[in-house]
């Protein structure tokens, strides 16, 4: 195992600490710093940005070729992590408790951990499986002053939490898994521009994806969480059709193929897709239709009729019904407001 003390007092500085060991070249764009490495002990890369609201974002997209412990000293920084593991797992637990207390971080699954002052956070990262995990931190003062936070709305323990800013006490939530978060996720990582409008999505993705962690939190604390019978290998099987859906929503789709394909009972697609995307499969595949079209109407100079065909629908009329009763506003009308916007 190869151990790395990080006593850093900010997330760049733990990044530069854990550069020492594994190697690799930091490099820098418009705020966002990407450490690329290909070493023996590690092959991929971890990028960092550091808002100025008191949030900054780490992510993990890389392979440990050791076992991995990462031994960060909280005395001079202490941010609350909310964490989030999109590929892979790593273990987690305070310095006060023995390595049989190490928790594991599943694939799909919401953390939010913090120390107390002057205390020890140990990560554990295995070797030889890919890791994509997503951290967003906070440093309590300098986010509390930001004026629209409105914390005495957040439920009494993370309230506590976000409070506790003299770091007294150690905090630890380990989630059920949320695929919510994995496509919210993926979205981050697929953000394409570049410059300033690049760091105001990521931003605001950011704040988006910092609201879930704490929506999450907050019905699991009043027990409002949905409960399913659905296993967590099912949960991502819906959600890889649901993928296929949205990149091929012409094709023919059918709850008896889709169940056939996937392996999985029709009571059971319609609970993963209720319980993912709040809609029946009928109404999400309609659903990614109706957004194509709109994006199709945007983007291209193909006719109503042309759309209609592409997206899968074979009635106009059908097709116009419910596009307006979606957006208000009739296909045509639609089409000639965004012509108007482009001249």
């Amino acid at each position: 195992m190869t151990e790395i003390i990080v006593d850093a007092q900010s997330t760049e500085g733990t990044v530069r600490q854990i550069q020492r060991v594994i190697g690799g070249k930091i490099q820098e764009r418009w705020g966002e710093y990407t450490l690329d490495v290909n070493s023996h002990l590690a092959k991929g890369n971890i990028r960092f940005i550091t808002f100025d609201w008191g949030v900054s974002l780490l992510e993990y997209d890389i392979t440990f070729f050791d076992e991995i412990c990462l031994v960060m000293d909280a005395s001079e920084y202490n941010p609350i992590h909310f964490a989030y593991c999109l590929e892979g797992n790593c273990g987690h637990r305070f310095g006060y408790q023995s390595e049989k207390q190490i928790k594991t971080l599943e694939q799909f699954q919401s953390v939010i951990i913090t120390s107390r002052d002057g205390g020890y956070n140990y990560g554990y990262f295995p070797k030889n499986i890919k890791l994509a995990i997503n951290v967003i931190q906070i440093t309590r003062k300098q986010f509390l002053k930001k004026r629209l936070n409105n914390v005495d709305e957040l439920n009494r323990k993370l309230y506590e939490v976000f409070l506790d800013t003299d770091h007294d006490n150690a905090f630890a939530y380990f989630g059920a898994y949320n695929l919510k978060l994995a496509d919210k996720i993926g979205a981050l990582r697929k953000v394409r521009t570049k410059g300033m409008i690049r760091m105001m999505k990521i931003e605001g993705l950011v704040y988006e994806i910092l609201s879930m962690h704490i929506l999450q939190h907050d019905k699991a604390v009043n027990n409002k969480m949905p409960s399913t019978s659905l296993l967590r290998s099912e949960l991502k099987i819906v959600r890889g059709l649901a993928k296929k859906i949205v990149k091929d929503p012409s094709k023919e789709y059918s709850l008896d193929m889709l169940a056939l394909q996937s392996g999985l009972s029709q009571a059971k697609l319609q609970e993963g897709f209720k319980l993912l995307y709040t809609r029946t499969v009928t109404e999400y595949i309609r659903h990614v239709r109706l957004e194509a079209a709109r994006d199709y109407i945007r983007t291209t100079d193909m006719n109503i009729s042309q759309i209609v065909y592409t997206i899968g629908f074979s009635s106009r009329s059908y097709f116009s019904k419910i596009f307006k009763n979606k957006y208000g506003i009739s296909p045509s009308e639609f089409q000639n407001n965004s012509l108007q916007t482009i001249k």
